[in-house]
């Protein structure tokens, strides 16, 4: 039984703790959060213990897993802290907007050898993995172009933008890890072009609402993702990939599978509005990979090693993005 710690009682660590207690194999021990009426709720809705402390929670000998879900600027210290300890580790995405600071919670994960998932939770969709799946099989022939768009329905609000290390870090890295997954190679040079459309105040706390990224690799396969803060009709999720032999393409969830067709035209629902919706299924599948991992001993992925090379392509699409010019990747 895998008892778990979970760090962060915010928005997206309420959707975790559902996961965990609703897991069969695993159980909800104690959440911890700053705001103590936020842990306290969200321990009471699954039989948990709320806490303050993550000291205190670590120490606990029946806790053997950490999931931390809580600010981005924290989840180094985190990271250490869990790994030092002992303990399974789930960790939100990404590991920190630094890569200096990134390599520092690798090294100590690495240290302790202990297993450590970051949340791309988008490798987990059923659609998306299934894509990736048929790719492999060779069901496409030989992978020539990779094509993914992601575009939120509206902005975040603009504090938490001056806050999220700007959209290549924090929206477009989910995109890069994609990439980087359905390629099957890593990225050797990468091109980014970025403006603000959407709204002018993203601009002036010195963000992007809207970019293109190219990434190609040494055998000259391109892979081109499209991001925008801004799509009226809802959360804009897709994948295309070109090969020798055909195409496979991954589309929106919609609301409901109904569609009206008459004299006018063909009309159908949107696509679902909001990530927690459209991603359900993928946060589930997530949780479901870490835990089997942890139990049979296998190594658990996206690992670490993932989390930094996501980031060290965001790292290059905003310098490219600056600059203007191509970027060589170092990993």
């Amino acid at each position: 039984m895998l008892k778990m710690c979970l760090i962060g009682a915010g928005r997206i660590g309420a959707i975790h703790a559902g996961n965990v207690a609703k897991h069969a194999q695993a159980r909800l021990h104690s959440v911890v959060d700053v705001n103590r009426d936020a842990a306290v709720k969200l321990a009471q809705a699954h039989g948990a213990e709320a806490l303050t402390s993550v000291d205190q929670a670590l120490a606990n000998k029946e806790v053997n897993g950490v999931l931390i879900a809580s600010s981005t600027n924290t989840h180094v210290d985190y990271l250490i802290k869990a790994a030092q300890a002992g303990k399974a580790i789930f960790c939100e995405k990404p590991i920190d907007l630094d890569l200096a600071r990134a390599d520092g919670a690798i090294a100590e994960i690495q240290k302790a050898k202990v297993p450590c998932l970051i949340a791309f939770n988008r490798r987990f969709d059923p659609s998306f993995r299934k894509l990736h799946d048929d790719l492999r099989s060779g069901a496409v022939g030989k992978l020539e172009t990779v094509i993914i768009t992601s575009r939120d329905p509206s902005p975040p609000p603009l504090e938490y933008v001056k806050v999220s290390g700007g959209l290549f870090r924090d929206m477009m890295i989910h995109d890069l890890d994609m990439a980087r997954w359905l390629l099957g190679e890593e990225p050797v040079e990468l091109y980014a072009s970025a403006s603000c459309l959407v709204d002018s105040a993203i601009g002036k706390a010195g963000d992007v609402d809207t970019a293109v990224v190219t990434l190609r690799t040494a055998s000259g396969v391109q892979a081109v993702i499209s991001n925008s803060r801004r799509a009226t009709y809802g959360y804009d999720q897709r994948i295309e990939v070109l090969g020798s032999k055909g195409m496979l393409q991954a589309g929106n969830v919609l609301g409901t599978t109904v569609s009206r067709w008459n004299g006018e035209g063909v009309a159908a629902d949107k696509p679902l509005n909001f990530f927690l919706e459209r991603y359900g299924a993928a946060y589930r599948a997530e949780w479901d990979a870490f835990v089997t991992a942890v139990e049979t001993g296998k190594p658990v992925s996206p690992d670490a090693q993932d989390g930094r090379k996501a980031l060290v392509l965001a790292d290059a699409a905003t310098q490219s993005a600056k600059s203007g010019k191509p970027i060589a990747i170092k990993y």
